[in-house]
């Protein structure tokens, strides 16, 4: 889901990145199997396919469940 431009007019919108599973462990401190059962369940964002079997997650979208996490 791309992001809201800012309104401030200045056209800094942060570009929309796309991040691997090893990155995304690496964030999280998950496991692959906890990613993708938690996944499974409606507990952790859901990647995009890239195309094939490659598969990414939003990196906006991981940064908000990680701060809901600490709320």
């Amino acid at each position: 889901m791309p992001e809201a431009p800012d309104t401030d007019g200045v056209g800094t919108e942060k570009p929309i990145r796309f991040i691997r599973i090893k990155e995304v462990q690496y964030r999280t401190g998950l496991g692959r199997a906890t990613i993708y059962r938690w996944m499974a369940q409606g507990r952790f964002p859901k990647p995009i396919r890239l195309g094939g079997h490659a598969v990414a997650w939003v990196e906006a979208e991981l940064e908000s469940w990680l701060a809901g996490r600490i709320s």
